[in-house]
């Protein structure tokens, strides 16, 4: 699991580097002595009480500078997201090795990358649920990307089995239910699960090593690299590929604005 953190820390990190570029920059714009190789001890020390003073006296600054680099990153980030969408469109919206519920003909596609052990995607699933049954032109890709842990590694592989041998309305079924399933879930509520929806649980056990198995998770996890997911639920739609929750409202004018102007965001 990745460690992060505290907003504080990172305040303070960032801080710490900015003095020090702001410190490299001095120096490099700055004329070097006659020697035009080095600065004097003198020298140096003159460049680090400038840039010192100046920092204690508009100290703003380094809150400024520390905006400006989060919305580079963000803006760097948000475009190389939306480069590999559009490098990996097919495979993110018609892969075979993925569950399509809703309607299979939708105008818009909203695709999910999910956990069934991600709490934040339990809670999104009433969300996607609601756009289902409120939007009979909209197109869901489901995608199993397991990133908390061996249960949920062994729970997506019965979960792509079944996949593999239920039809869609009845992959939905077993998705909801084993979606809103309490408490930790593993390969035994996986099981349990599908067999409620009437799931072959020895072809199940079958399918579930087999190499097309493995293919499809592997399929999702290059994906999800390629996109910089690192957690779920993560979603695209249109050009758009974002992490973390997203409410039902949000989610819903992403809808529709895809069919307002082509876009999620217009």
């Amino acid at each position: 699991m990745r460690r992060s953190l505290s907003p504080a820390a990172l305040v303070s990190w960032r801080s710490l580097a900015l003095a020090c570029a702001l410190f490299s920059a001095s120096i490099a714009a700055t004329p070097s002595n006659a020697a035009g190789d080095a600065f004097t001890d003198q020298q140096k020390a003159g460049i680090q009480k400038i840039v010192h003073d100046y920092l204690i006296t508009n100290p703003e600054v380094i809150r400024e500078a520390i905006d400006e680099l989060k919305k580079r990153e963000e803006a760097a980030e948000l475009a190389s997201r939306e480069k590999a969408v559009v490098e990996q469109g097919e495979k993110i919206v018609h892969s075979a090795n993925q569950a399509v519920v809703g309607n299979p003909d939708g105008d818009v596609t909203l695709v999910e990358f999910f956990d069934y052990n991600c709490g934040y995607c339990k809670q999104s699933l009433a969300s996607v649920t609601k756009l289902i049954e409120g939007d009979p032109k909209l197109r869901v890709v489901l995608k199993d990307f397991p990133v908390l842990g061996p249960d949920s590694v062994e729970t997506a592989h019965i979960a792509t089995a079944a996949r593999m041998q239920l039809s869609p309305a009845k992959f939905w079924d077993f998705h909801k239910k084993l979606l809103s399933t309490r408490g930790h879930i593993g390969k035994a509520q996986a099981l349990a699960a599908a067999k409620e929806v009437g799931a072959d649980v020895d072809r199940l056990e079958k399918d579930a090593g087999s190499a097309e198995t493995q293919a499809a998770l592997k399929e999702v996890a290059t994906l999800a690299e390629q996109l910089k997911f690192d957690g779920t639920p993560s979603w695209v739609i249109g050009k758009e590929a974002i992490v973390g929750g997203i409410p039902y409202v949000q989610l819903k004018a992403k809808v529709d604005n895809m069919r307002k102007c082509g876009k999620a965001s217009c």
